[in-house]
């Protein structure tokens, strides 16, 4: 896990990357202003946070630690029995990990909000304040996604 955080950092020192990152901070801002059901302006998106509990990163971040727990339960020897494990465990960990972040999105005080914790932490390096001009693209590829 320490690796995949210090790749993070690195990638965002990147002038294209901290853009991107940019980017993801205009999508949350904007799905903070959805869900509030407020007026999806730009003055109103932002007005919100670039951490998301229930982002993709944070998921991962979730993932990692639910795959270590799980893993180390269901330990084989041979190289077979970890690869088949693997797979057929893996639903089970995608199923847990995505339970855990959306009731800790749900009821922000649980315990469950310590595991996602360092998920909202990660954030401040993949989320960057966005300029008007992103959020204005972020709420219009949002309002795209909607009349689908």
């Amino acid at each position: 896990m320490l690796v995949f955080v210090v790749f993070l950092y690195i990638v965002s020192l990147m002038k294209d990357m901290n853009r991107v990152f940019q980017y993801h901070g205009a999508e949350h801002k904007t799905v903070y202003n959805f869900e509030s059901r407020q007026a999806l302006t730009v003055e109103n998106a932002q007005k919100f946070s670039t951490l998301h509990p229930r982002c993709g990163t944070s998921f991962l971040l979730v993932v990692m630690i639910v795959s270590i727990l799980v893993f180390s339960i269901a330990h084989f020897d041979s190289f077979t029995g970890k690869l088949l494990s693997r797979i057929v465990l893996l639903p089970l960990v995608a199923g847990i990990s995505y339970e855990i972040i959306r009731y800790s999105a749900k009821h922000p005080k649980s315990v469950l909000r310590i595991v996602t914790l360092p998920g909202l932490l990660l954030q401040k390096i993949t989320t960057q304040p966005p300029d008007d001009t992103q959020v204005e693209i972020a709420i219009r590829a949002l309002e795209e996604a909607l009349t689908v």
